[in-house]
């Protein structure tokens, strides 16, 4: 007998009971579902939310691999095994042993965060007694990007149950939750375990934020990986090159490191019609425009002295489109069709305020120089807002044509 006969004959044989949705998931995750509609009228489509998901999947895969390399690039490089690179296809990045090094750090972290997130919405399924619905996927993907490589995977198990326990279950499941799941995780890993995702100890395998590495003499060996953004907080010059910060070839977040993979994401993501172009695009602009009145502040001395307290305000404008976490929460993170703002005019001044206000939590808080997740969360919180004056700016709008039309 069949692995799909016999997944259809537990189908059948719990049908009705609290163990259905579970077996009623794994069918339809293997296999399409065998059941039609009778009566009526039915839009039919060939998206839906599995492959809406899938999708995403498979824009982040990229960055899921680049990502593997950079670990261990960036790990040898701080060891001195290998010399730093100087061109796309330098033998020292694209190698086996980075890949190696690389996956046994990030490959055990999405484990732990899909059978974590999945184990905890089959309970709250059969609890409540409904389908079992496809979210996680992406979630599940998203939150090993988003932290340190380093981080311990008992650490990243509390925070993705946190996460989809109050971010998501609690709202009612998938589609009902107000704030971005993978963000609610990365905050309550930021706010709960601060020295783990923070500092220049986390971002390089190695650089155990405790300790730091030992030596060939046994004697505590730290590694530095200080990101860009936190060598701009101090205000020193950021020692890489503008190759190294587009393809990303710096230290950072497991997949938020190269600007030009995530772009070719988003160009995948707005082709299928899944990502919206306009948030996208205006989180970039709010960027730009914060950036570029950071950069007018700085050169026109409206502040005596920059340099004490704000020293990214010197950082060039493109330089914050290209560093940290901005492109990777402009790309997956912002474009949540669940926690963004649903009307066209609402999603350009929900991304512009997006990428506006990250840039002004990386001036003005330079003890942690990044704050995209910070303003996704907020903006989440207010999209539902923006949508509703825009509605009624619309309502009012069409009152007035209908008025002057009876006049």
């Amino acid at each position: 007998m069949s692995l799909k006969q016999n997944l259809h004959n537990l189908k059948e044989k719990y049908k009705g009971t609290k163990m259905a949705p579970l077996f009623n998931g794994f069918h339809t995750f293997l296999y399409l579902p065998n059941e039609t509609t009778h009566g009526g009228t039915h839009i039919k489509a060939a998206d839906d939310l599995k492959r809406t998901m899938n999708t995403v999947i498979m824009a982040l895969v990229p960055c899921l691999l680049f990502g593997m390399l950079n670990a261990g690039y960036q790990h040898h490089l701080a060891t001195g095994e290998v010399e730093r690179i100087t061109g796309f296809f330098s033998g020292n990045f694209w190698n086996l042993s980075n890949l190696w090094v690389g996956a046994i750090k990030v490959l055990p972290l999405v484990i732990v965060s899909y059978v974590v997130g999945l184990a905890i919405e089959f309970v709250f399924c059969i609890i409540k007694g409904h389908e079992i619905e496809e979210g996680y996927l992406v979630t599940g993907m998203l939150v090993p990007l988003i932290v340190p490589v380093d981080l311990p995977l008992w650490m990243l198990a509390v925070a993705v149950a946190f996460g989809v326990v109050i971010g998501k279950e609690v709202f009612g499941g998938t589609g009902m939750n107000i704030l971005n799941p993978a963000l609610t995780i990365r905050a309550f890993l930021f706010f709960a375990y601060p020295t783990w995702m923070s500092g220049d100890k986390v971002w390089v395998h190695g650089a155990d934020p405790r300790m730091g590495m030992l030596g060939q003499d046994g004697i505590p060996d730290a590694i530095s990986g200080e990101t860009i953004l936190g060598s701009y907080a101090q205000n020193q010059e950021a020692a890489y090159s503008m190759f190294e910060k587009f393809f990303g070839f710096i230290p950072g977040s497991i997949g938020e490191t190269s600007t030009f993979l995530i772009l070719v994401g988003a160009a995948f993501l707005i082709f299928t019609k899944i990502g919206s172009w306009r948030i996208i695009l205006s989180t970039f602009l709010g960027a730009t425009v914060m950036g570029l009145i950071f950069n007018a502040v700085a050169s026109n001395g409206v502040i005596a002295d920059t340099s004490k307290f704000f020293g990214l305000m010197n950082a060039p404008w493109y330089d914050h489109l290209m560093i940290g976490g901005l492109a990777f929460g402009a790309v997956y993170m912002a474009t949540d069709p669940v926690t963004a703002s649903q009307t066209n005019k609402g999603k350009w001044i929900y991304g512009f305020l997006i990428g506006f206000i990250s840039i002004m939590i990386r001036v003005f808080n330079p003890a942690y120089p990044e704050g995209v997740f910070l303003a996704i969360l907020l903006m989440n919180v207010f999209a539902p807002t923006i949508d509703h004056y825009v509605v009624q700016g619309n309502v009012k709008k069409r009152l007035k044509r209908a008025k002057v039309k009876t006049a």
